[in-house]
């Protein structure tokens, strides 16, 4: 009786080791080698696979580089450091660094400046909320502010401060999950140095925002007409802004009257006529559309700082070049 099992389960056994050793040995032998600069590449990555390179994670985004021939750039967490490591173990120059992308909140409507519907005692998560009738804030294009988006952010740029997001660019590495996760869609990848930023997604106009929210646009057309550049039209009540006219005088931040219209005035730069190569040529002056510029012919010139708006236009026609903007 013994016999009759223990024969069975040797014979078991024995078949057992033999097939193993013949996946080993195949295993072994039909391998296909992995490039060693596979590995290099991935030890130079930080790890963080949060996928803003737009692979799957470092491992993939390692594979892609040496089998794919995928650009040296990509990781905006290593940023150009780690791009210089990866092209010397490919043996070329590192690509130029593309602009850097970060993610903006286009809302500015916390709690004390858009109105509330309901109090919302559910589950403190957006994607709830928002099944919660659109959630408890009156306009329907706003941020919720309960930090779903905070809560998958690996890198620690993003804070909620009275019912609004805030988004720190110097941590942002624009790995694209805050957006994913926000069911309001108020989270955008914008360049880094952009000069202005809609800061409103509302497309109703004028009192139908203002009973929402004191902070929307209110598509008055201030910023369109303010703007001496041709740079803004309105489309759906709302500013588009072509960049490739935008000089970022900011006067459209300037003149917008709810401050929808974002951007840093204080980084607004001025010009500065170098008095001892200015010849009076009045070119400066006639291309200066602020008044900004004074002087008459054959004499020195001035820049009235108060009136200019850093646009460089000046800068740009001085044959002399003896303007510059800072």
């Amino acid at each position: 009786m013994i016999e009759q099992i223990l024969i069975p389960a040797g014979l078991l056994g024995g078949m057992g080791v033999l097939f193993g050793a013949g996946l080993a040995f195949a295993g072994k032998k039909l391998a296909v080698p992995q490039d060693e600069r596979i590995d290099q590449v991935r030890e130079c990555l930080p790890g963080a696979g949060c996928g803003a390179c737009g692979y799957a994670g470092c491992d993939s985004y390692a594979a892609a580089v040496v089998q794919e021939g995928a650009a040296t750039n990509l990781c905006p967490v290593g940023g150009a450091a780690v791009a210089k490591k990866i092209a010397a173990i490919m043996g070329k120059e590192a690509e130029e660094n593309p602009v850097r992308m970060v993610a903006t909140v286009l809302c500015r409507g916390d709690n004390d400046m858009c109105h509330s519907r309901f109090e919302y005692q559910g589950l403190q998560e957006c994607r709830a909320a928002f099944l919660a009738s659109g959630g408890a804030k009156a306009c329907k294009y706003s941020c919720l502010g309960l930090g779903s988006c905070q809560k998958v952010c690996e890198f620690d740029a993003i804070r909620v401060e009275n019912g609004l997001v805030h988004i720190d660019p110097s941590k942002c590495v624009g790995c694209k999950k805050c957006i994913s996760v926000c069911p309001k869609n108020v989270i955008r990848l914008e360049p880094e140095n952009l000069r202005t930023v809609l800061r409103c997604r509302a497309l109703e106009k004028g009192r139908a925002v203002r009973d929402v929210c004191t902070a929307g646009c209110i598509g008055c057309g201030k910023c369109e007409r303010s703007c001496k550049f041709g740079a803004i039209t309105l489309k759906d009540n709302l500013p588009v802004v072509d960049m490739e006219k935008c000089v970022g005088c900011l006067e459209c931040v300037r003149n917008c009257p709810t401050g929808a219209m974002d951007g840093d005035l204080s980084k607004r730069k001025h010009a500065y006529i170098n008095q001892d190569l200015c010849v009076g040529c009045t070119l400066c002056a006639k291309q200066c559309k602020f008044d900004a510029i004074h002087g008459a012919l054959k004499e020195k010139h001035s820049v009235d700082v108060d009136a200019c708006v850093g646009c460089g236009l000046c800068a740009a026609k001085c044959p002399k070049k003896c303007i510059e903007l800072r």
